[in-house]
């Protein structure tokens, strides 16, 4: 798994500062920014959060690209609707000997690997042969329709792995760019850096995590799962019960981050 901050919005914090100054004060867009330095700026974003006011915050956004992650992943991920997202198309790209996710608890055990490992590899035989007997059906019919010999090979493969992707299982790797808004982020981080969160999107949402934090350190100063960024488990009989431990890995993530300042 890979996750890389593609670009994000120029000078984050003093963009969301400036949407806070022009709710709470006099400001007009010609002198918005000004005044701006780095610790009135620090304290109006810290003001937001102390408030609750959210909405500055969704003008600053980060673009990720993200690959190595499995499709489960990605039916996980797409469920925070208020993002943007462009995925490798299981349609246009035929996938070869694809490469797969395997679980930390399949990987430790020899038996399990065994039979996952044939799982994938099953699945990576049917995948070739339905691409391929579909793809010799669909290029005598376009041979048949006048199209060149290549020119119809071509269009039938297309055509043919439309249908053979069925056969492909979560554990199938996609990539992916990704777009959220500070306040997206907030909550991602909020569910998915949870100790009760699916592995593979817990490690991706800690990955985001630091990323973030390295460039705008104020916005994200309190971000995490719900007992760091609320102080409090909302999870009841659920909770995993390690409220202080969380709360110091994260604490120590962060402070490993400002000392690399």
């Amino acid at each position: 798994m890979k996750v890389h901050l593609l670009a994000y919005t120029a000078m984050p914090e003093k963009v969301v500062a400036g949407a806070a100054k022009l709710c709470y004060s006099d400001s007009d867009v010609d002198t918005l920014m000004e005044g701006l330095t780095e610790e009135k700026t620090e304290r109006f974003v810290r003001t937001l959060s102390e408030v609750g006011h959210e909405s500055p915050v969704e003008h600053a956004s980060f673009t990720f690209a993200i690959e190595g992650v499995s499709r489960s992943f990605l039916a996980q991920i797409t469920r925070h609707r208020l993002a943007s997202y462009s995925v490798q198309s299981q349609r246009y790209v035929r996938l070869d000997n694809f490469e797969y996710v395997t679980p930390p608890a399949i990987s430790e055990d020899p038996e399990t690997l065994r039979v996952y490992e044939e799982a994938m590899r099953r699945d990576a035989e049917a995948y070739d042969a339905i691409t391929n007997h579909l793809k010799e059906k669909y290029t005598a019919e376009y041979v048949a329709q006048g199209l060149s010999a290549k020119s119809a090979a071509s269009k039938a493969e297309k055509r043919a792995i439309e249908d053979a992707r069925f056969v492909l299982p979560n554990a199938c790797t996609t990539q992916m760019v990704m777009t959220m808004n500070v306040r997206s982020l907030r909550h991602l981080f909020m569910i998915r850096c949870c100790n009760r969160a699916q592995w593979e999107i817990h490690q991706v949402a800690d990955e985001i995590l630091k990323l973030v934090y390295r460039v705008a350190p104020t916005l994200f100063e309190s971000s995490g799962p719900s007992c760091v960024a609320l102080g409090r488990c909302p999870e009841g009989k659920m909770t995993c019960g390690m409220f202080a431990e969380v709360q110091e890995y994260y604490k120590r993530l962060k402070e490993e981050i400002d000392n690399e300042r």
